[in-house]
């Protein structure tokens, strides 16, 4: 594979990182939802009006997750938001683009007892695909302005180093981006609403 994705780019550089900076898969898969909305963009393939995603036409992007992205954009009006689209789209996504790399050898299948989702990098010296691993590491450490903002949306990829534009681009592009920030953002909520509430029930199962 020569060529990869805005979303296996996302992965790549999420699982090369130490184990304390990677991304919690929820977040993840979140940000992989708006990267396949990006790319989509970025081929024609769908624009974003207001906050509503309009599906143009299929354009084949050789690639399996990206063209089941695609099938699967509401084609009716009034559409779909592109809040609702991360939702409905983004659950078990990073388990789906991991599976799908170790496929394609870009990542190494994990040894046995260890959990799928947390694969290895493929090892450079058994594998001519790691070219895609260092050319989504180059992007990302080149500051391209898409993939930063994805990492960071996810809220543990470390990003200080890099200089973050202001500008990603396209207004669809950053429309997609500030849903993926919000999206992220409540999924944390939620979660430490959840923690809370359990903390209290066993506080008052102890009493």
């Amino acid at each position: 594979m020569t060529t990869t994705t805005t979303a296996q780019d996302l992965v790549l550089v999420a699982l090369d990182v130490p184990h304390e900076q990677r991304a919690e898969p929820g977040a993840l898969s979140l940000a992989l939802a708006g990267a396949e909305a990006i790319d989509l963009v970025m081929r024609g393939a769908l624009s974003v009006d207001g906050d509503r995603m309009v599906p143009g036409p299929r354009r084949p992007a050789d690639d399996g997750l990206l063209d089941r992205a695609a099938a699967t954009l509401v084609r009716n009006e009034p559409y779909e938001t592109v809040e609702n689209w991360l939702w409905r789209r983004g659950p078990g996504l990073a388990a789906a683009y991991v599976a799908e790399l170790e496929r394609s050898g870009l990542i190494d299948r994990p040894r046995p007892k260890r959990h799928k989702f947390w694969a290895r990098p493929a090892d450079p010296d058994r594998r001519a695909d790691v070219l895609a691993r260092r050319a989504a590491q180059a992007r990302a450490a080149s500051c391209e302005p898409v993939l930063v903002e994805l990492l960071a949306a996810t809220r543990r990829q470390d990003t200080s180093s890099w200089q973050r534009r202001d500008d990603p681009g396209d207004d669809a592009v950053v429309t997609v981006l500030a849903a993926v920030g919000e999206a992220v953002t409540h999924l944390a909520a939620a979660r430490l609403r959840r923690a809370i509430e359990i903390d209290a029930f066993d506080n008052i199962w102890r009493a």
